[in-house]
């Protein structure tokens, strides 16, 4: 009898251990899965950036470039070259956070050259606008309510803020998720690592309304909150961006003044250092 109690007892454990093996194996390959999916996103947004200084090559064919011009125009192909080689090297969540927070960093660039030959002045360092990241900085902010939420308010470009104030949607950067295709911000936890990179440290500084990367590991709230229950109280209405504006940074395009090295992605508290996805943020 002692022998039988014996023997269920390892079939039990054998069965366990069997389980838990699978149970590895099935996260592991959707992990694989997951970043497959947001790196080939990582790359069009990459080769879009390009055909982006393509377009501004043209526009600026008969224009005198001044210093700082070339200061941001450079800065804006360095940051190209430099995502299209972090992006050969993608293996892990964390190289395509790297990706998308050069191209961040490239398309204000790029957007400090088109003020600078208009004569405007240079935009406020902004995060990018919410609905899609190519289209560069925001420049307001507008009352939005995600499916089943509450409206908050969410930086955007001026068309994005045009078309939502004429009942109109947003132009989304859509994304696949199984067989459809829905707003990068629908995706799911995979573009945790994408959405970092564009919006963590706006997020972390309360110029990016957390709730909605928070959303990203398990839904829409009923009441508008993450999915860990946080308040989403980081919204963009927590402070203004005007400290992190350009206008401080002089010819040089004020990369520095109040950019990244100041409370941002590694410095200030990033998304698993107390305050993050895996910290009890967002």
């Amino acid at each position: 009898m002692e022998w039988v109690l014996i023997a269920v007892v390892l079939a039990i454990g054998a069965m366990f251990l069997l389980s838990r093996r699978r149970e590895t194996e099935r996260l592991r390959v959707q992990r694989e899965r997951e970043l497959e999916q947001v790196r080939a996103v990582a790359d069009e947004d990459v080769t879009r950036f390009g055909e982006e200084l393509q377009d501004l090559h043209i526009e600026t064919l008969t224009t005198d470039l001044d210093a700082a011009m070339r200061q941001d125009y450079q800065r804006a192909l360095d940051c190209y070259e430099n995502a299209k080689t972090l992006m050969r090297d993608v293996a892990r969540p964390e190289d395509v956070t790297e990706v998308t927070k050069t191209l961040e960093d490239g398309r204000y660039a790029k957007a400090c050259v088109l003020a600078r030959q208009s004569g405007d002045k240079l935009p406020e360092r902004r995060p990018p606008c919410f609905f899609s990241p190519a289209h560069g900085p925001s420049q307001t902010d507008v009352e939005w309510a995600p499916p089943g939420g509450q409206p908050r308010e969410v930086p955007v470009c001026l068309a994005d803020a045009e078309r939502l104030a004429q009942g109109a949607e947003p132009d989304a950067r859509m994304v696949r998720s199984g067989n459809r295709m829905v707003p990068w911000y629908d995706g799911g936890p995979g573009y945790q690592s994408y959405a970092q990179g564009y919006y963590g440290a706006w997020a972390m500084n309360g110029l990016f309304p957390a709730f909605v990367l928070g959303s990203m590991i398990g839904g829409w709230g009923s009441d508008g909150t993450g999915a860990d229950g946080g308040d989403g109280s980081g919204g963009s209405d927590g402070g203004g961006s005007d400290g992190g504006g350009s206008d401080g940074g002089g010819s040089d395009g004020g990369y520095d003044s109040g950019g990244y090295d100041s409370g941002g992605y590694d410095g200030g508290g990033g998304f698993d250092g107390g305050g993050g996805f895996d910290g009890g943020g967002f």
